[in-house]
């Protein structure tokens, strides 16, 4: 077994062999020994402690002792940084994952991690990995959060399957989302129907067909048959200002809409629905609101809109989840069930209808009984 030696610091340092691994010249050809053989760099493993005492010492040797004793049935973490790691990752997922996913890990990798990015796979724990976290999540959101140890974890099993983290992230915060009302999608439609007429078909498509941005700008007409329109692409953000269509979100994501006729009769017959990526419909439905003086909501929440109306009129989950591409109802538990105060009044009023016409029974039943 080895034996931990006292590092001038105090610590208790334990080395164990690992592998080893062939050495190259700078040109990246093989580095040879006198016999002619690609030589052999050995390569250890530390175990450090940082308590001074023999107690210190026994640790060390303890956590080396069981590396020496798993290192030929565990895994060894490649030998990256974590920054490293993620450019990886990012390479590996660059043609099943979406270019705006990619370009947001290179961003996560390039603005996140501060020093941890640099440090060796195999030298992270869940002491430090902890500590970025608490220090990450006391200037950003629980979301973020959770977010970036995602990408974080996921590089991990792919890269270090053999190190295990035991990371208590920041509680779930619950969206204060504000739910458009009936009125406020009128008054939004009215005025895209005297002035934009793109903006008018993508906000009946996101508010009546719970169609996403990416889902609408992808559009043609050739997707349209009847009274229906075929969801399957979705245009995307590629970088440096181009857009790309790909497959959608989701395979759930793919389906097929029934639509009113009114609204058919208001698309093109050819090319596009939409002539607009998904960045000009934000900005356009942003600055429409303000000019409307309606409080402020995401046009991605005129899918909520869509599914509180359906939820509220009493279609079945199944049903609404099917309409909406949504692969399982946890967003809908989470999100979509929002209550509109259009629809809250009404039906508050039904119930207060209903008691007071059973108290007046009530009431009515007692002088009879007299």
């Amino acid at each position: 077994m080895a034996t931990a030696k006292k590092l001038p610091s105090g610590s208790w340092r334990c080395l164990v062999y690992s592998h080893s691994e062939p050495v190259y010249l700078k040109d990246g050809k093989p580095a040879l020994d006198k016999n002619g053989k690609q030589k052999q760099k050995r390569i250890y493993e530390s175990f450090t402690c940082d308590d001074p005492s023999k107690a210190g010492k026994r640790q060390a040797e303890k956590e080396a002792a069981a590396f020496a004793a798993d290192k030929n049935t565990v895994s060894r973490p490649k030998d990256f940084t974590l920054g490293e790691a993620i450019d990886k990752y990012c390479e590996l997922k660059s043609n099943v994952l979406s270019p705006s996913t990619i370009r947001e890990y290179r961003r996560m990798r390039k603005n996140y991690y501060g020093d941890l990015a640099d440090m060796k796979l195999r030298k992270l724990s869940s002491e430090l990995v902890q500590h970025w976290v608490n220090k990450f999540s006391a200037k950003h959101s629980p979301k973020t959060t959770r977010n970036a140890y995602g990408l974080l974890s996921a590089v991990m099993v792919m890269y270090a399957p053999g190190i295990q983290l035991d990371i208590t992230l920041p509680q779930k915060v619950k969206p204060n989302l504000y739910v458009p009302t009936d009125g406020d999608i009128r008054a939004i439609l009215d005025h895209f129907a005297m002035n934009d007429k793109d903006m008018e078909i993508a906000v009946y498509m996101a508010a009546f067909g719970t169609m996403r941005r990416s889902e609408i700008c992808a559009l043609t007409a050739a997707d349209v048959s009847g009274n229906t329109v075929r969801i399957n692409k979705a245009m995307v953000d590629a970088g440096k200002t181009e857009w790309v269509t790909k497959t959608t979100k989701t395979v759930s994501s793919a389906r097929t809409v029934e639509m009113p006729e009114y609204i058919i009769k208001k698309l093109p017959r050819d090319g596009k629905l939409v002539n607009l990526n998904p960045d000009q419909v934000t900005r356009r439905f942003e600055r429409a609101l303000t000019r409307l003086n309606v409080p402020h909501f995401r046009f991605h929440d005129l899918r909520h809109y869509a599914a509180s109306v359906m939820h509220a009129i009493g279609v079945p989950d199944q049903y609404i989840m099917a309409r909406g591409g949504w692969s399982s109802d946890g967003t809908l538990k989470r999100i979509y069930r929002g209550t509109m105060e259009d629809y809250n009044t009404i039906f508050t009023g039904k119930i207060i209808d209903h008691f007071e016409t059973m108290q007046h029974e009530m009431q009515h039943d007692k002088k009879k009984a007299l």
